[in-house]
């Protein structure tokens, strides 16, 4: 891998392609299916406390190799004579609007324990999103056109004042890593903590069918002001950005709760169309139609035959649907352009058809066991050691017999 060093008295490090391509994939495809809305206007964000939250900590494992490569990295890079632990781990993604001035990642005083920042890009500019450009006030580089697989490191203090341009189309993407020499705000031990509440009484089988939080944490307005009721569910606008609805075979009306309707079963609906397959919540929709977004081309030779689980949607149920949509959003036209279209390559390649989504039902309930699995084997590991790590269980049951 190469690497491109900078001035040392800035402390900073950019290293181009750290993460392959399909870590950037999949990590977007677990933000796109898990978000909420985020803490500046514009921008969405995904932590690992909220996937535990939502009965999906088994999406925490794709993460425990890139924060340990990048840990060690950073050590390395800035000589560090003590263990460092990761404060904070979280995707962001910023849409159309979403932008920040001048400041340091420790310009808070809530924010002085965050001693090393590092940013990981998971999509491009000019190929994904418009805008975004990362700069520094001063040093070098000046200047970061973000690309897939990124990265850029530097110090959380005032040597490496910066900001970010506004977005003016698409999706700007991101991994964010904050470490911290204070032991006291180790991200690992707080997450460990809710694990314990989470898989104490699950087994692997009831561990990774999503539930949505409550609703206000997924529903977007103009500016995002509390008092604001013009905007729209980002579970829903993301589903709807990509040609699909959703229905609910259960009583539901315009005066339901919008919480109430992100925990009933759904069907996914397109065009006139309705497959007959139900998904637990809409969050499981969601999940299901990014995964096919991100595994797609992988996914072509186990499609099946769909004539008997497409069915035409009556005018009844068409009805019911404008309903729910009137309930998920009302302002259509501002959820296309948050969520503005730039679709990449390999998504415009993908024909999002009802067999590749029945494919797409089975291989990801497949993904999701294997990681379920690993979690629950190696979570006992990482509570001995309050740390989460990626265990080899097969050189570990070695040791432990030995």
């Amino acid at each position: 891998m190469s690497k491109v060093d900078f001035e040392p008295q800035h402390s900073r490090l950019f290293i181009p392609n750290f993460l392959s391509l399909n870590e950037c994939r999949e990590l977007e495809f677990i933000h796109k299916s898990s978000s909420t809305v985020g803490y500046r206007p514009n921008v969405f964000s995904t932590t690992l406390s909220h996937l535990i939250a939502t009965n999906s900590s088994h999406l925490v494992i794709p993460f425990i190799p890139i924060r340990e490569r990048l840990k060690d990295r950073l050590e390395e890079f800035f000589k560090c004579e003590y263990e460092l632990v990761i404060e904070f781990t979280g995707l962001i993604s910023w849409s159309k609007g979403a932008s920040i001035g001048w400041h340091s990642d420790d310009n808070r005083p809530y924010l002085k324990q965050r001693h090393f920042s590092a940013v990981c890009y998971l999509n491009s500019y000019g190929k994904d999103f418009s805008g975004g450009i990362f700069h520094f006030q001063d040093g070098e580089p000046k200047s970061i056109m973000p690309k897939a697989g990124d990265v850029v490191m530097y110090t959380a203090d005032d040597h490496n004042i910066h900001s970010v341009d506004e977005i003016t189309e698409g999706e700007r993407l991101t991994v964010a890593l904050w470490f911290s020499r204070d032991g006291s705000h180790d991200e690992d031990k707080k997450l460990i903590s809710l694990l314990s509440q989470h898989l104490l009484h699950k087994n692997v089988a009831d561990s990774y069918l999503p539930l949505p939080a409550s609703g206000n944490m997924y529903w977007f307005s103009h500016g995002q002001a509390s008092d604001c009721q013009i905007g729209f569910n980002i579970c829903w606008a993301r589903l709807h950005v990509l040609g699909y609805d959703i229905y609910i075979s259960q009583d539901t009306g315009v005066d339901s709760d919008v919480s109430d309707l992100l925990v009933k079963p759904v069907h996914l609906v397109r065009g006139s169309e309705l497959l007959d397959q139900e998904f637990v919540n809409i969050m499981h929709a969601l999940q299901v139609v990014h995964f096919y977004c991100w595994q797609g081309s992988a996914l072509l030779d186990k499609v099946s035959n769909t004539d008997s689980k497409v069915v035409k949607v009556t005018d009844a149920q068409r009805e019911k649907i404008s309903g729910l949509n009137s309930v998920l959003s009302n302002d259509d036209d501002f959820a296309s352009k948050v969520f503005c279209n730039m679709l990449s390559e390999e998504n415009r390649s993908i024909c999002f058809d009802w067999s590749g989504i029945l494919a797409a039902v089975a291989a990801w309930e497949d993904y999701a066991l294997n990681i379920s699995q690993q979690i629950h084997l190696q979570f006992p590991y990482w509570k001995i050691h309050e740390s989460i790590y990626n265990l080899q269980l097969d050189e570990q049951c070695s040791t432990n017999k030995r």
